[in-house]
Parts: structure tokens; sequence; C-alpha cells
């Protein structure tokens, strides 16, 4: 039974209903909400406590569902820059006048209505809603029982303003947390344009084998860094450590260190950074063997083959040890989830080689890999990140959930 279709066909009339308003009301009514969001933290606190309670605070999830009254303002700030941006919508792509005077063009319009099923995250959200009224969608939100009572505050004050602009309520609707409306989500082929999984592997992995509605992947964060025979001390030290523990739980931290063998003698002080943020290593025998007398015991592991291809989400990385640029790229290729890739280097022509050689949706060169994120990619906000290279890989933002279709005018042209 579909007890959910009429809540799919009011999103659908609502995405319509969006295709009327102005770039001036969408910038209002964006405003608003950033405003409505920091003039209610001490509801939006509460809310998110209630989840919070619920939770293991050693679960790694947890970091990810936690609120906090920066954290909010940082979101309304994304809302803020969402706003001042240009909708990508309306643009004529290409254009060209046929020699039988028929004129084509190929011009951006939304993508209708977009489901987005998502775990432990509130601030996705916030995310989802400012972009897609950016671009005139409708989102169908499908969020985790863990953020229930966040994702339903949020939802609610955002309904409240768009209410109060006299817009539909129902561009943006967040379903029930049972896995029921998931699976209904998944078949609403004739309501729902496409589907964006956010969370863990098995979450994506459900989706992507169930779901009849075209989906777009943003895969899990499996991400490595290689330390060059070249590379840069100070600089490789700083970046290893902003990748791993800048945000331990977040899709673009550091996962595994590959270290030329060359230079293991620094492994020492590339490890220090990360000895005083309390890092468990899972390290391969070559590295432990050079750190052991110097790294915490208690933080120090050895590894098994199991920790390398894990995306760990938490205080914990793997190190392995190469004899060539081309062992770490072959590394990265068994084991990479094709998110975020880097190299640190001071050879111009390794660094050449690794960003042209690795198939990922993101390399670095001497350069934290925490910089995978919309907002710090200038898009203002994301609505994932594409791990898949059909549409959209990246990022994506405005421009990615948009399509275009051809508009042709004649006068009086028939075909032969």
């Amino acid at each position: 039974m579909n007890t959910l279709q009429p809540t799919f066909q009011n999103a659908k009339q609502a995405s319509r209903e969006l295709l009327s308003l102005s770039e001036d009301t969408i910038k209002m009514v964006l405003v608003d909400v950033a405003q409505t969001a920091i003039d209610n933290i001490p509801l939006l606190l509460a809310a998110n406590q209630k989840d919070l309670e619920r939770m293991d605070k050693n679960d790694p999830k947890y970091d990810r569902l936690m609120l906090t009254e920066t954290r909010i303002k940082d979101i309304a700030a994304d809302i803020i820059n969402v706003s001042k941006l240009k909708s990508p919508v309306g643009e004529v792509i290409s254009e060209k006048t046929l020699e039988n005077g028929l004129h084509l063009s190929k011009v951006r319009v939304p993508m209708g209505v977009i489901g987005i099923i998502y775990e432990a995250r509130p601030n996705v959200s916030f995310d989802v809603f400012s972009l897609c009224f950016k671009t005139k969608n409708a989102c169908i939100l499908k969020g985790s029982s863990d953020a229930e009572y966040s994702n339903t505050a949020i939802v609610a004050l955002i309904q409240e303003v768009l209410e109060k602009h006299g817009i539909n309520k129902n561009m943006v609707t967040l379903l029930p947390t049972d896995r029921s409306a998931t699976t209904e989500l998944l078949n609403a082929r004739e309501y729902v344009d496409v589907i964006i999984p956010r969370g863990s592997q098995n979450l994506i992995n459900f989706v992507r084998e169930n779901a009849k509605v075209p989906t777009i992947e943003t895969g899990a964060g499996i991400v490595h860094i290689y330390f060059d025979e070249s590379g840069d001390l100070s600089k490789g030290s700083d970046i290893i450590c902003n990748s791993k523990t800048r945000r331990v739980s977040v899709c673009n931290a550091l996962d595994c260190l590959l270290i030329h063998k060359n230079r293991l003698a620094d492994l020492e002080s590339i490890t220090a950074p990360l000895a005083e943020k309390e890092t468990a290593i899972y390290a391969d025998a070559l590295s432990f063997e050079r750190i052991k007398d110097h790294y915490p015991a208690p933080l120090l592991f050895h590894a098994d083959e199991e920790h390398f291809g894990t995306e760990f989400l938490s205080n914990k990385m793997a190190i392995k040890t190469v004899n060539s640029l081309d062992e770490a790229l072959d590394h990265i290729s068994a084991h990479s989830s094709k998110h975020s890739e880097a190299i640190i280097s001071e050879d111009s022509g390794n660094i050449e080689k690794f960003l042209n050689g690795v198939d990922a949706a993101a390399v670095y060169a001497n350069t934290s890999t925490a910089f995978t994120d919309g907002a710090q990619f200038g898009l203002g906000a994301e609505i994932g990140i594409s791990t898949q290279k059909l549409h959209a890989r990246g990022p994506m933002a405005l421009e990615e959930i948009t399509t275009y279709k051809w508009i042709v005018k004649g006068d009086g042209h028939t075909r032969a």
C-alpha cells in the first residue's frame, strides 16, 4: 500500500509552483530561514539534545549528529551564502539557429523533486533545503531515527517561514523515520526525479540496489595521502594532522597515510602532532618498527589487511610504507572509494603524475583533504559529494541539481 502517495503528490505540485517564484523572493526567504535558525538556537539545541541522549558518545556518528551554537551559526552563514549566489536556472547553456531557420536553445532547468536519504546529519536538512529552494526544486527528506527530533524541529521552522511568505510548505517534506517510508520513496517514480543518499556504505548500497528512481551516489570517503620522497616535512605534518583530526567523523578525513620508504626517518616528526590529538594508528611492519619507541604505545597497533580500505570515521588511521609513487598509485587504485586523494611532494613531475593518474572526485597536491566540501569550494553549501562519473562528480551544489531542456522556436516549420 502506497501510504505516502499523497505526500509525494503534494511535493510534485509544490515543485511546479516554485517555477513562478522570483529571484528576489527566493533570496528573501533564504535570509529569513537563516535568521530564524539563529533566533531559535535554544529550540534547535534542545531538540538535538534529545537525539544525542539516545546515542553512545563513542559512536562515530555522534559528532555528525551534534549541533552546537557555533555550528548552527555556520549553517546559517552557508544559507546566506547560497542566497547570494546566482541561480543557474534559466541559464542558456548553448544556442544556435539551423540552416532551416529553427532556433535551438539548451536551457538549464530544475530537476523537479529531489529525495534525500541521510543518516545522523541534521545540518543536511538545512543544506538541502537552501540548495533546492535556490534552484526551484522541491525536496523530500528521509532522515534516520537517530536525528528524528533535530530534523523535525528544523523542518518545522523552515515550513513556518515558507508559509509566512505565502509559499507552499510542501516544497520541503520530512518523511517518517521508519524503513517502509524509505521503500516507498525509492519506488516513487511518478513523483520523484532523483534520489541522493548520504551516509554509510551500507545505506548507499541499499539505495543503489533497491531504487527504481534514478540515484546519484555520494560514496564513502576512504581517503589517502601519499608522502612522496621529496615531500616537505613541515607542510606534510600540518596537512596530515589537519586532514585526519580537524573533524574525524566526516567523509573527507584521512584514513591511510602512504609514506615513501626513504622518508621513514621522518615518520616520528610526521606523527608527533597526531599523538597530541590521541590518534590511534594501525601501522604496517616497517612504519611500526620506526615509531614504536616514540608513539604512545596504547595508540599504536599492527595493521592488518582490513585496515587498508577502511573508512574509520573516527580518530584512527592506517600507515602503509611504499617503495615508489607507482606503488602508492597501485595501492590507492585498489583501496580508494574515489572520493579525495592527496600527494605531498616537491617534485613537479610526480605531482602531475599523481594528479593525472588518480581516479577520484577530488585530487590534491600539498593541500589538506578537508577542503572537499561545497562551501569550501565556493558553492555555498553542498547536497552531497558524488563519487560517480555520470551527471555530477565531487561536491554537488546548485548547478548539479539542475538538468536542461531544449527549447525549439520556429515559424510554421514542418518536416518533410
